[in-house]
């Protein structure tokens, strides 16, 4: 267990964790104050964003050459890094939801979760763990500006606030999770 503990504190858990917990909190304050309404997905994604780009901060070590000379199998605990952390931020923001007024279903959650940390994953193979923030925030800014998705390319660019039985918004988000994570796991970050 001591080597989980050094794991997560060489990759800022402790912080990452914090940050996801208060970006939560304060959608939740938002959300029992009226905000949007409960069908509006954007507090639920601004969180979820949120959460996977305060994830990402752990995405690379404090020195990436002692990660890639090390004697440790590294692509498993890559992948199960980007996975257990997307579950962290679905599960405290469902943790969070007020009974009877819940800000987003469970399935949009998951989906968002999921495709937003294979989106970091994806920033951190191609431009290293300190700007593996960067995709999941220039995705986010052109959803939350982008046209209404009348066009499947358009719902593409805006997979992150469609209804969860969308078929675009499930399959960007299952593409991004696999293409992201398998390319963090095999590559690593990027020095």
């Amino acid at each position: 267990m001591r080597w989980l503990m050094l794991y997560a504190r060489s990759r800022q858990a402790p912080a990452s964790l914090a940050a996801v917990m208060i970006s939560t909190l304060a959608a939740w304050a938002l959300a029992r104050d009226g905000g949007e309404g409960p069908g509006d997905p954007r507090l639920p994604v601004l969180v979820l964003a949120a959460g996977a780009m305060a994830a990402s901060i752990g995405l690379s070590g404090q020195d990436l050459a002692l990660d890639r000379t090390a004697a440790i199998r590294w692509v498993t605990r890559r992948a199960a890094h980007v996975l257990l952390a997307g579950a962290v931020i679905a599960a405290v923001l469902l943790a969070a939801q007020t009974p009877g007024q819940d800000m987003a279903t469970t399935a949009f959650v998951v989906r968002d979760s999921a495709g937003l940390m294979g989106l970091v994953a994806l920033g951190a193979a191609l431009s290293g763990g300190q700007y593996a923030w960067t995709l999941p925030f220039s995705w986010l800014s052109l959803s939350f500006f982008a046209p209404p998705a009348t066009s499947t390319p358009m719902q593409v660019a805006t997979w992150m606030l469609l209804p969860p039985g969308t078929a675009a918004g499930t399959w960007t988000a299952l593409t991004l999770t696999v293409t992201g994570t398998a390319a963090y796991a095999v590559a690593g970050p990027r020095r």
